[in-house]
């Protein structure tokens, strides 16, 4: 016999106690995730009592009314998915004792959570980064993480494709700049081969980072990589980021600045240069046009703030 037949004259405390023993001894499920569906029918329960109507007797439209109604308070869409995970789950299990003719979360779904923007430098950030020399006792390190720093703004390169990159051409390398054509040629996601132009800060940034890495390299075996630390190993990715972000702190930024964020920075500032959404799509290797449009939200967002900063109306609107 059904362990909720005859539910309809039980009160709704009794049936969600019921359910909640299920997934203690059926389902076995831990302590937290028990807790946490206890919470998502005690919401579901007052939800219905403020519409005086029992749990049996929900409908799809009063869950949309309250998916409506939590989303409006402030709660995330992530967060209603998952007290909708919870009540889909109590409806289907009445569902199965013959409690009910039809889940009345069936198809109900969350709103979407809004992409966040990535995170860009301003362009004055950006060249103030690029453009900080710290010298000092240790200015061959500089030299190097100045060009590291510079192909990354410059280039909009992905962490990966930059570590990556050898110092020379060559049947097995993944990637190399070619001095003489000013381009870089990487393999990006997918094992896909592109080549990018590199501006004449980042060609003078190697030039001078590869003659101090001959003087690392002389006399001894040394990695073919393009960067590589003083004991003549490729940097990894996260020395890179270590690196990236000690300088962006010494030269001043607010911001710890990590390497997709300059990726972010190229791709936006030659967006609002040209205009061109197809050519970014093509430096910075996406294979969708989808992929690279969000770069339009980003420089909308920087109008809308000079807007709001700069424009008569712009406080009326306020």
């Amino acid at each position: 016999m059904s362990c909720v037949q005859g539910s309809a004259a039980q009160p709704s405390q009794a049936l969600v106690d019921a359910y909640l023993s299920h997934v203690r001894v059926q389902k076995r499920l831990a302590a937290r995730t028990q807790a946490l569906y206890a919470q998502d029918l005690l919401k579901l329960q007052q939800f219905a009592a403020q519409a005086k109507i029992s749990l049996e007797q929900v409908t799809t439209p009063d869950v949309r009314r309250w998916v409506a109604q939590m989303h409006g308070r402030g709660r995330s869409g992530r967060g209603i998915a998952l007290i909708l995970s919870g009540w889909r789950g109590f409806y289907a299990w009445l569902g199965l004792q013959g409690a009910l003719p039809h889940n009345p979360v069936q198809g109900v779904r969350a709103p979407k959570a809004p992409k966040p923007l990535p995170k860009a430098l301003g362009v004055d950030e950006a060249v103030q980064l690029a453009s900080f020399r710290q010298g000092g006792d240790r200015a061959d390190l500089d030299v190097r993480d100045h060009c590291l720093t510079e192909l990354l703004y410059g280039c909009g390169l992905r962490i990966a494709e930059l570590a990556g990159l050898d110092a020379q051409a060559s049947a097995q390398a993944r990637g190399w700049v070619d001095l003489q054509d000013a381009q870089a040629h990487v393999l990006g996601k997918g094992s896909k081969r592109r080549s990018v132009p590199v501006g004449a800060p980042a060609l003078r940034a190697l030039a001078a980072w590869l003659a101090v890495r001959s003087q690392w390299s002389a006399g001894r075996a040394t990695d073919p990589a393009l960067f590589i630390s003083q004991s003549g190993q490729r940097l990894s990715i996260r020395q890179m980021q270590v690196r990236l972000k000690r300088r962006s702190l010494a030269a001043g930024l607010a911001t710890p600045v990590h390497p997709h964020m300059l990726r972010h920075s190229f791709a936006s500032h030659v967006l609002q240069s040209s205009g061109d959404l197809r050519a970014v799509q093509e430096l910075l290797g996406h294979a969708n046009i989808s992929t690279t449009q969000v770069y339009t939200r980003l420089d909308f967002a920087h109008l809308a703030k000079i807007y709001d900063a700069a424009h008569p109306r712009a406080q009326g609107k306020k």
